[in-house]
């Protein structure tokens, strides 16, 4: 396939010229001068420090205001890479709790997650939201192809990902015998499953006690919402950046500092504070581990080692409506990625490309 011709190209496999002279000569894939403990130094020891009573407050705090489905996410989020505490068993009983109250088997994602997070950057080894090869993408009907780049139905994707993986790969996050867990992690993905599964029968039970128009009021309409929200925010944590596109790897051109280096932080505006400041993807990304409420502090005391490979995020408003416009331009544009090459960069399909563009006519 060809790319664009109206978005001129240079270097390998599709990297967009960059249009602020302050950083034309910077390539965002060149090896960074910098080691990861040097990152590691700069941070604060007491950004390291877990406490489990502020991490309890914060979820007495969330779940008694109108977002505390959004606020659950990074709850979750927190539990799963074990920043929440230093207790395992209190991470797993508020993990289980929160993910089963939103339809999400805790150990499954758990587990993903951590793939994600052990693999970011890398074209096959990362998962969630990972970039198609072309030959995965040619392989695609054209219907498949456009519910997956045309917004608004790509914010819908996370149920169905839970249940199918992405395209090109195989297994489920329900299935204890998917490709996705060890052969000991397999009671684990039981559990969450039946604490899904008792989830599910709940909202069942109270669709027959007080209505199903009632149910899908109180539960439904935020939930999807709260889906919604959820692909956004994490598809814009590795995709979209404003300036020029960043590259993925392969092969012994990946590290783990290089693909963290690809996360891209994002500013939400008011809602940093309910979202417990996740837009600091970066460091959360390269150093899981520290809490949610340490990250800012974290962040800036890294940027001087970052320097030109940290990328600040554009100041949002209230609310991030500016973020639509980086969510519409990648999907329109970022379709897929050459089947070669350990360092590599989305490309568009000039069909779909227009055939999107035409529809936002």
């Amino acid at each position: 396939m060809e790319g664009v011709e109206a978005k001129p190209m240079n270097g390998v496999n599709g990297i967009h010229n960059l249009n602020k002279e302050d950083d034309a000569d910077f390539d965002p894939s060149a090896l960074p001068p910098f080691k990861i403990a040097e990152i590691r130094a700069a941070i604060p020891k007491h950004c390291w420090v877990k406490n489990p009573w502020r991490s309890l407050s914060y979820v007495c705090r969330d779940i008694i205001v109108i977002f505390a489905m959004a606020a659950a996410a990074i709850y979750f989020n927190n539990c799963g890479h074990g920043s929440f505490s230093d207790s395992r068993v209190l991470n797993n009983v508020v993990g289980h709790f929160l993910h089963s109250a939103i339809l999400v088997p805790y150990n499954g994602w758990r587990i993903s997650h951590r793939t994600h997070h052990q693999n970011h950057g890398h074209v096959e080894n990362d998962e969630s939201w990972v970039p198609l090869t072309e030959k995965v993408y040619t392989s695609l009907d054209e219907s498949t192809r456009k519910f997956r780049f045309r917004v608004p139905y790509p914010i819908f994707a996370y149920p169905f990902y839970l249940w199918t993986r992405s395209p090109g790969k195989q297994g489920s996050h329900f299935n204890p015998y998917s490709d996705l867990f060890a052969p000991n992690e397999r009671n684990d993905v039981i559990t969450s499953t039946v604490c899904w599964t008792v989830m599910l029968v709940f909202i069942v039970c109270m669709s027959f006690i007080v209505g199903p128009v009632q149910v899908l009021k109180i539960y439904g309409v935020p939930y999807w919402i709260f889906v919604m929200w959820l692909d956004m925010v994490t598809y814009l944590h590795h995709h979209g950046y404003d300036e020029h596109k960043l590259p993925w790897y392969r092969g012994k051109e990946w590290s783990y500092l290089r693909g963290g280096l690809t996360t891209v932080d994002r500013d939400y505006g008011l809602i940093n504070n309910i979202h417990h400041d996740i837009g600091t993807h970066v460091i959360h990304h390269l150093f899981p581990q520290i809490p949610h409420y340490h990250l800012v502090e974290a962040t800036k005391s890294a940027k001087h080692v970052l320097g030109k490979y940290y990328r600040e995020p554009k100041k949002s408003g209230p609310f991030p409506f500016h973020l639509i416009n980086n969510l519409v331009a990648s999907m329109s544009n970022d379709h897929y990625v050459s089947d070669t090459g350990d360092i590599v960069y989305y490309q568009t399909d000039p069909k779909l490309y227009k055939s999107l563009k035409n529809k936002l006519i």
